[in-house]
């Protein structure tokens, strides 16, 4: 089942139909057994042919956090760009670490949803995309669902001292989530794959692939330390890393399009404002 977040509540998408809910969205993610809650709305609730109003990102109260160098691809890249300014060791021993790399990425009025068009920093030359899988995480430390996720990042500033992090990954628009949030009894499987296409007039100018296998923390690994002496009132979102980086001579352009595709969540399409 899929729940989309509209200006005009939660709907319900099930099997190619859409269901209004009732509950506000912070409420219904809180849900102790939401699982069964949908199944019991999609058996009794009135079905509509399609959702009519936007679309907006799959979370409102709730925080998004990233986790970073989880993929071997992105150990690699962030070596290779840091190595003038020092940092390069500190990539290769997260990696190797017990403990994740875990960062603050969004509030709320800084996501973008899907067609809403995510922001290059003005003081950046070299953003990328990060395509990522999102968990949708409730106030008790649980994934309920998944979603998706581009953690864009100015990879130009980063590289220039890890501790400028925070401005690499943190500024308006730099967050798209979408298109929906997938709930589902079982975690995906580590065979999902994650896909990427930038297109610039009309022409594909990047696109690779990875695939959730390629991860060397589990979810809920990284959902563990996550929680572990920080509480989220009405749960959160998790960016659990990318492992498609595009090579050096790659950077975003304004007009660009992006799509990220996870087939059993769909496709977060992007402009690039």
């Amino acid at each position: 089942m899929k729940l989309h977040r509209t200006a005009g509540g939660p709907v319900l998408e099930d099997e190619g139909t859409f269901i209004r809910l009732a509950e506000a969205w912070d409420d219904l993610v809180n849900h102790p057994a939401l699982l069964d809650h949908l199944r019991s709305t999609a058996a009794r609730g009135r079905r509509e042919e399609r959702i009519e109003e936007p679309i907006l990102a799959p979370a409102a109260g709730q925080e998004v956090w990233g986790a970073g160098v989880t993929y071997d691809r992105s150990r690699t890249a962030r070596i290779d760009e840091s190595q003038d300014a020092g940092g390069a060791g500190f990539y290769d021993r997260v990696y190797e670490a017990p403990r994740p790399e875990l960062f603050f990425k969004a509030a709320g009025w800084r996501m973008r949803g899907p067609g809403q068009p995510v922001r290059i920093r003005g003081d950046a030359r070299w953003t990328v995309p990060e395509p990522e899988l999102a968990l949708c995480i409730n106030a008790r430390g649980e994934i309920i669902g998944y979603t998706i996720g581009d953690d864009l990042t100015a990879r130009d500033i980063e590289a220039e001292n890890p501790l400028y992090l925070p401005q690499a990954k943190t500024y308006d628009g730099s967050c798209a989530l979408g298109p929906a949030l997938l709930v589902r009894e079982k975690p995906l499987s580590p065979q999902t794959t994650i896909e990427l296409r930038v297109v610039r007039e009309a022409e594909t100018v990047f696109e690779g692939s990875t695939a959730l296998a390629r991860m060397r923390r589990t979810p809920e690994e990284l959902v563990a330390y996550l929680y572990r002496e920080t509480s989220f009132p009405l749960g959160c979102v998790l960016l659990t890393g990318t492992g498609i980086v595009p090579p050096a001579d790659f950077a975003l352009r304004t007009g660009d399009a992006i799509e990220i595709h996870v087939p059993p969540i769909g496709t977060l399409r992007s402009p690039v404002a």
